[in-house]
């Protein structure tokens, strides 16, 4: 691996700290911690190294904080499909839409990126325990990635709040689960707090290293891009780290030369979690966050995201916005982009969908710009929305003349099985 300085700096009041620190947040002013780069130490030669490995995360191992290659742990995360939709293009009234389907990733959803990378950055700091707050993906990662690694693995998740799909990943990998009689908020306040005072690693987006695994899906999309750049970037907004990660590997290309222009970043959340979005549309300098966020989008029902901060200077450097949508809107997009381009996502996911079409509608999106959206996890996560939604298996005798009737029944046969 090249050897590149990086240093962990904080957002707010700009105090360094070695990598080499457990610690989460500054000292200093407590604000949110980035890792920063010496740049000018990359090798010339990066995009020909590139293409010479495998898409995936390591790929672009010269651009992550880790230093001991041996270490790594990896579960052959990344490399996931940028699908062209043309069908889901012209029923939008768009050009050019593309998705990235992170429900390919290893556990199913994009945390795999930062998971193999804030795991091995607990090898490397010798922790022997990690631990996280989780609304269910981050869960399932986390428990996987500690299990490739032999270490311990705790998770606290807001009671009857998290999708089985995804609880059932994080018992399964051997994590030891607690349900809490709070939300996801909760969680984190208090498993922050123990990871403050124990020694158990901390691996919620507070995690600056964390964060740095999941900016690799824009270094991916650039290079399925044949080097080029979306006009817009469309992403869920859950606890923020995403887009903010996204954001910093564009700004990383464009340092690096690699790339001229950036995207738009656009963060999409759900109507009973938007706590950036109403704050942004209120012209707030400070986001109030949402003391009983609700959302069928599970994976984004969190009111008070630790990385807004960084998500809002994401939008704001990028000339992005962050919109809001409706359960509703975000089961049609669900349902639309399963029928027409065969993708089957978690509603969180199709948030982006919702949200896109949502801003082609008011013309905040031209139909000529090039746009992505990152779909951040795959539909068996949460099955129980889809079965909870639709009408049961039309079930018949064993015979071929009620086969072909199911097929194709008489108006009324049509009328009795919607019926039921």
């Amino acid at each position: 691996m090249g050897e590149v300085d990086f240093h962990l700096e904080c957002i707010d009041c700009g105090a360094e700290y070695q990598a080499d620190q457990v610690i989460y947040s500054c000292r200093r002013c407590g604000g949110l911690l980035s890792v920063e780069y010496d740049l000018s130490r990359v090798e010339a030669n990066l995009d020909e190294s590139w293409r010479g490995r495998a898409l995936s995360v390591w790929r672009y191992r010269e651009l992550l904080p880790i230093r001991e290659d041996e270490k790594i742990v990896s579960l052959g995360e990344g490399g996931t499909s940028l699908n062209r939709c043309l069908r889901l293009s012209e029923d939008l009234g768009l050009k050019d839409l593309y998705v990235k389907n992170e429900g390919e990733n290893p556990t199913g959803s994009f945390k795999d990126r930062g998971m193999t990378v804030g795991v091995t950055k607990a090898l490397e700091l010798e922790m022997g325990r990690v631990a996280c707050a989780s609304t269910g993906n981050t869960s399932a990662s986390l428990a996987a990635y500690a299990a490739r690694a032999g270490l311990e693995c705790i998770v606290l998740v807001p009671s009857g709040k998290v999708a089985y799909g995804k609880l059932t990943q994080a018992m399964i990998h051997g994590a030891k689960v607690i349900q809490i009689r709070g939300n996801f908020d909760d969680a984190l306040g208090i498993i922050t707090k123990i990871c403050s005072s124990h020694p158990i690693y901390l691996l919620n987006s507070l995690n600056p290293f964390r964060l740095e695994g999941q900016k690799t899906v824009a270094l991916e999309i650039r290079d399925q891009l044949g080097g080029g750049v979306p006009d817009k970037i469309v992403v869920p907004v859950g606890n923020a780290g995403n887009i903010s990660a996204i954001w910093k590997a564009f700004r990383e290309l464009r340092e690096l030369g690699l790339i001229e222009d950036t995207p738009q970043m656009i963060g999409v959340q759900a109507e009973g979690a938007a706590p950036i979005a109403d704050s942004l549309r209120r012209g707030l300098s400070k986001v109030e966050f949402v003391e009983e966020p609700e959302t069928i989008a599970t994976a984004i029902r969190i009111g008070s995201p630790v990385n807004w901060k960084k998500a809002v200077r994401a939008v704001r450097e990028s000339g992005g916005l962050v919109e809001k949508v409706s359960d509703e809107e975000i089961l049609k997009a669900q349902e639309l982009i399963a029928r027409l381009e065969g993708i089957f996502i978690e509603p969180a996911s199709a948030a982006s969908i919702a949200g896109l079409k949502k801003l082609v509608q008011r013309r905040l999106i031209d139909r000529d710009e090039l746009v992505v959206c990152i779909l951040t996890g795959h539909g068996l996560k949460d099955p129980g929305v889809v079965l909870e939604r639709f009408p049961k298996p039309v079930e018949v005798e064993a015979t071929e003349e009620d086969v072909v009737r199911a097929i194709m029944p008489t108006e009324r046969e049509a009328m009795k099985i919607t019926a039921s």
